[in-house]
């Protein structure tokens, strides 16, 4: 669910501030974690690793931080 709402709000962030100065990049920053742990979230090794509890410390520290640039962006 993190990873779809990172997903979200970038593509949101773009749409909504089309025509800002470097709004495509302040918006990728938002899209690509969202897409890449969408699309690991698919794999059968991605699977088995967001089980683990690192990556459920990893997850929640990036999600913070997205969150936070979000709403800062």
């Amino acid at each position: 669910m993190g990873a779809y709402a990172a997903l979200a709000a970038g593509l949101i962030n773009l749409q909504y501030q089309s025509g800002s100065e470097s709004n495509l990049s302040k918006s990728l920053v938002l899209i690509t974690p969202g897409f890449l742990i969408l699309a690991l979230s698919f794999t059968q090794g991605g699977k088995s690793w967001m089980q683990s509890k690192s990556a459920a410390a990893i997850s929640l520290t990036c999600g913070a931080l997205l969150l936070a640039y979000s709403f800062i962006v």
